[in-house]
């Protein structure tokens, strides 16, 4: 028997403990079901980050056939529901966990879910735990390959509790060419690092824009910003995703292009981004079933 999931009885005092302001080690803990975590992140917002997090998610799903959740992490501005076309409040079952809901082949928590579509969220640091905390182990997930977080931009509290209590395989970058965000992208990936989590990559968005008539690039952000920015700071570039206008029109149907336009050039950098992560959690894996290797 189940019944429709609400914010009643959410309190301040069951939640995740806040981070601290050290770097160093970290007391995260998994979630029970779930092989792998990975974060999508990006210094600022507006630069893609929840429509790449989302085209991840399905691609990870349909293209390499794996089993993936998706949360929505950004609690001030939840933007999964949109973007995957889900609707009404996810049902509880007996154990007064969330069940996810699904599209895409994806199973899907946010707390958009649970307010009303225009509401604001005006909520301190306290409820803001509580309810990240409720959105990950108050949650039935059941067993998947991989849950792709969708985090809030920018390096606050939020970010560091999320990396300091769960137990992130790694984290993606997400940044436009240009020079103010990818500035904010190098501070995101320092918060990563401070509290020892891999990052798996970069990835350019909105890295240049081909007229549909004559197929011209126009780079209208830079170019080449994000790939020299990795470089810089020994991290893999994962790759470049085009400004489309199908980009913006299907992620406003709530069908992501890696469904609506599955040939399409975004819809390939995505499914060619989701097999590198693949690969780097296989990679990952391997070299800790192994432990380290000495040589004499």
């Amino acid at each position: 028997m189940t019944r429709k999931a609400s914010l009643d009885g959410h309190r301040p005092n069951d939640r995740m403990e806040p981070a601290s302001g050290g770097g160093g080690s970290r007391k995260s803990a998994s979630i029970e079901g779930i092989k792998d975590i990975i974060a999508v992140a990006s210094g600022k917002g507006g630069v893609g980050k929840s429509t790449t997090a989302v085209n991840l998610a399905v691609a990870l799903a349909k293209t390499c056939k794996l089993k993936v959740g998706l949360l929505d992490a950004d609690v001030y501005g939840p933007s999964i529901p949109t973007l995957m076309k889900l609707e009404g409040k996810p049902e509880v079952n007996e154990d007064m966990k969330m069940i996810p809901m699904k599209n895409h082949d994806v199973w899907c928590m946010s707390i958009g879910f649970l307010i009303g579509k225009d509401a604001p969220v005006v909520w301190r640091g306290p409820m803001v735990m509580s309810a990240l905390e409720k959105l990950t182990r108050g949650v039935a997930w059941g067993e998947l390959d991989i849950l792709v977080i969708d985090m809030p931009p920018g390096t606050g509290d939020t970010q560091l509790t999320i990396s300091q209590r769960l137990r992130l395989s790694g984290a993606l970058i997400v940044s436009t060419p240009q020079d103010i965000a990818l500035i904010d992208a190098r501070r995101g990936a320092n918060m990563f690092r401070k509290v020892q989590i891999p990052i798996l990559g970069l990835i350019e968005n909105m890295s240049c824009f081909k007229c549909p008539h004559c197929r011209e690039k126009t780079y209208i952000f830079g170019h080449g910003g994000a790939r020299k920015t990795a470089e810089e700071m020994g991290m893999e570039f994962l790759g470049e995703i085009p400004l489309e206008v199908e980009i913006r029109s299907s992620s406003d149907e709530g069908s992501p292009i890696v469904v609506s336009a599955p040939s399409s050039e975004a819809a390939e950098a995505y499914n060619e981004i989701a097999q590198r992560v693949v690969l780097w959690l296989v990679d990952s894996a391997r070299e800790k079933d192994q432990g380290p290797i000495i040589s004499l």
